[in-house]
């Protein structure tokens, strides 16, 4: 079947049809090891890098952030090797030039040197958008999932909305900035919400309302351009892809192979939903924001909102329904063991940002920061 010559309906059939692909892109922190501050030697260490693993590294924003990339996977076990072996080679090239590699959300401590990393494009978004281009780095992981049609991507795109502060809430790592604890589960979030091109996207109903959208945006002058479109989900502007951008970095490759998988099941339940002909829930916009942000400052240790009832209720429970909805999917990928396993070690160790507040208990930000750091390149 041709998929630009077929109905939305039947396309959708036709995708839900294939396994679903996915791939991870993971920013990293370089932290000076005796004072913890962030370190602007990302470029000096990429090049120290094994060729093959130089490839899947990308420059970043920012001169103390590192970016690496996974191959497009199939199955869970191969990306989590993928995973792994970018955490490691990535931590042996921050040694190599006197940092330490830590999978945290946002900058813990202090960020002396605020420069953007020197090309055309970075620099013309920092005078764009002044000061907020020179706030601490802030790293994220953002999940690919295979959707071959544009049109179907953004409808996937609509029917994840409601479930993404869930995700948000799982992966919530950055408690700590400017060397305290800031009361959020999510310091990232939080702190990008001051850009305006970035948060929850809106319901966009076909390809030429998602352009005609973007166009005013940009003419508005609140995006750059076009590539300014980072909404926690998109279609990916580089890929046929379903783009999910919610989430912290997380603090093992374990708990990102766990968001992967439960992502991977939301976009191929919501395209199976297209397929069927079932709508998309459409929480008012005010709502959704507000879900986030509570995602984001509760993060799994106290209630998030249910968009569907516009109620609150105990984190736990809503990760446990979207489980439930995605579980033909789960299956089907054979993600259900994965996943499984993943909130087990969940639900005993806490998220990121329990996690971290539970060693500054024992040791302060010190104590946070190692064990960070060793988590970064552990299973």
């Amino acid at each position: 079947m041709s998929l630009t010559a077929a109905r939305p309906a039947e396309i959708a059939a036709e995708v839900a049809r294939r396994p679903f692909t996915f791939g991870v892109e993971e920013e990293f922190l370089l932290l000076d090891p005796d004072t913890w501050a962030n370190r602007p030697v990302a470029e000096q260490a990429r090049l120290t890098l094994p060729p093959a693993m130089h490839e899947r590294s990308r420059s970043e924003f920012r001169r103390s952030m590192f970016e690496m990339v996974t191959p497009v996977c199939t199955d869970a076990r191969r990306l989590r090797g993928h995973l792994l072996d970018n955490r490691r080679a990535a931590a042996g090239s921050a040694a190599a030039v006197g940092a330490r590699l830590v999978a945290v959300g946002a900058t813990p401590v202090a960020e002396p040197d605020r420069a953007v990393v020197d090309t055309p494009r970075f620099h013309a978004i920092a005078r764009h958008y002044g000061p907020i281009a020179h706030d601490p780095a802030l790293c994220g992981v953002h999940v690919h999932v295979g959707v071959p049609d544009r049109a179907l991507a953004i409808q996937a795109c609509n029917a994840i909305r409601p479930w993404l502060p869930v995700v948000q809430a799982i992966t919530a790592n950055s408690p700590f900035h400017a060397g305290a604890d800031t009361g959020h589960a999510s310091w990232r979030a939080i702190a990008l919400e001051r850009w305006p091109s970035l948060g929850p996207a809106p319901y966009l109903d076909s390809p030429e309302d998602y352009d005609r959208t973007v166009q005013e945006l940009v003419d508005t002058g609140v995006m750059l351009d076009a590539s300014m479109v980072l909404w926690w989900a998109r279609p990916s502007s580089r890929y046929p892809t379903v783009e999910v951008r919610v989430g912290d970095v997380c603090p093992t490759a374990d708990d990102t192979v766990l968001v992967a998988a439960l992502v991977r099941g939301l976009v191929a339940t919501a395209v199976a939903d297209v397929a069927a002909g079932r709508p998309a829930l459409r929480p008012p916009e005010h709502l959704l924001r507000a879900a986030h942000w509570n995602a984001a400052h509760a993060g799994l240790d106290g209630t998030l909102t249910d968009l569907r009832v516009r109620e609150p209720r105990p984190a736990w429970q809503l990760v446990d329904e979207l489980v439930a909805r995605t579980g033909p999917a789960l299956e089907r990928h054979d993600d259900r063991e994965t996943v499984r396993a993943g909130l087990a070690a969940l639900r005993e160790r806490g998220n990121g940002a329990t996690r971290q507040r539970r060693v500054h208990a024992r040791g302060g930000l010190p104590a946070v920061l190692d064990d960070l750091a060793a988590a970064t390149t552990s299973g």
